[in-house]
């Protein structure tokens, strides 16, 4: 996507199945992502935006699942879409410390649309995932306002940047530069193609464990870097995955619970002090917010199909692990700290 080298350019193809025309979270239709991305001195932060579909998500909320695989985190509204298995708003991607400002950003924005919200009818559920950039980013300055998560969400598009930009640009990944990647699978089903996408956020892993299509790429970089700071593992990763498969918020729970698979391939051993989180939604089928009907007609996939599913979403999670690294640049960022690029030493 806008002519960025991603892994596949570099001759690494991660996995057997097809990818959709952009391989990204976006060729699930009507799926858009948009950043704002600060950085400057050393300030070195953004925001990223996921829009899930081109309605009302209000009035129009889509199917969807939460999987915590480690706990460490300050991310918005998990706790409803669990229980309830639905998403209402879009998804921001931010610093940790940028959570509380896009809550109500997020909330005004959604209020500024249906005026409904809090009077005729209930509140909102903004969801909302943070990762910790303090090692490149100045992050107790608190620099993300309503200004750059507006920016983010009305420039979402099919068509994004990934690595170093928006919530990914003060991101580190296996101590190397992180950020935002994605992927994604085409998979058929009763002689139907469907998509599945994945968009990450990458901040975790040591720098030693880190593994290219099977290589300890990691251990090799390591060799070469002169001794720097101690490795350790305290970082966070975020994991959003689109479908048009139609599925139930079980179903999509499933789904996400083996993204981990994927990233484990790359040599993450998921750390204490590592928050992990999944979250997977379907565009396939509405829940209308004013529903007239008492009973309501859901599709699913037949449960058997689930094995289609899983090696999709290992090959999307592992890729797009990549991805958020290939594509990022080396940057210097707060108190003189640097994260190099994984392009550098492919």
């Amino acid at each position: 996507m806008l002519k960025q080298k991603r892994i596949r350019d570099f001759g690494i193809v991660i996995g057997a199945l097809p990818t959709g025309e952009k391989n990204a979270i976006t060729d699930v239709e009507g799926v858009r992502v948009g950043h704002a991305t600060l950085k400057k001195g050393d300030v070195h932060t953004g925001v990223t935006a996921v829009i899930p579909h081109d309605g009302n998500t209000f009035r129009e909320k889509l199917i969807a699942a939460v999987h915590v695989i480690n706990g460490f985190g300050k991310s918005a509204g998990l706790i409803q879409v669990d229980e309830l298995g639905t998403l209402e708003t879009p998804i921001l991607l931010t610093n940790t410390f940028g959570v509380g400002t896009s809550i109500n950003r997020l909330i005004q924005y959604m209020l500024d649309r249906n005026a409904d919200i809090g009077d005729q009818t209930g509140t909102v559920n903004p969801v909302v995932f943070e990762c910790n950039d303090s090692y490149l980013n100045d992050i107790r300055g608190m620099h993300v306002s309503g200004k750059e998560i507006d920016s983010a969400i009305e420039n979402a598009s099919s068509d994004f940047p990934e690595g170093a930009v928006g919530a990914g640009t003060g991101m580190s990944c296996y101590k190397l530069k992180g950020g935002i990647g994605s992927a994604s699978r085409l998979i058929k089903i009763d002689e139907k193609n469907y998509t599945i996408g994945i968009l990450v956020l990458t901040n975790m892993g040591k720098l030693e464990d880190l593994t290219v299509a099977g290589r300890k790429a990691g251990a090799e970089i390591a060799a070469k870097q002169a001794e720097g700071e101690p490795s350790s593992d305290k970082g966070s990763l975020i994991m959003i995955i689109a479908t048009d498969i139609p599925m139930t918020s079980r179903q999509l729970k499933r789904m996400a619970k083996r993204a981990e698979v994927g990233v484990a391939r790359t040599g993450n051993d998921i750390a204490t002090g590592s928050g992990e989180i999944v979250l997977a939604f379907s565009t396939a089928q509405r829940i209308m917010h004013y529903e007239k009907r008492g009973i309501i007609d859901i599709q699913m996939l037949d449960e058997e199909c689930m094995d289609i599913i899983f090696p999709a979403v290992a090959e999307c999670s592992e890729e797009a692990v990549l991805n958020s690294m290939i594509t990022a640049d080396r940057t210097v960022g707060r108190s003189g700290h640097v994260r190099e690029s994984l392009a550098d030493y492919l």
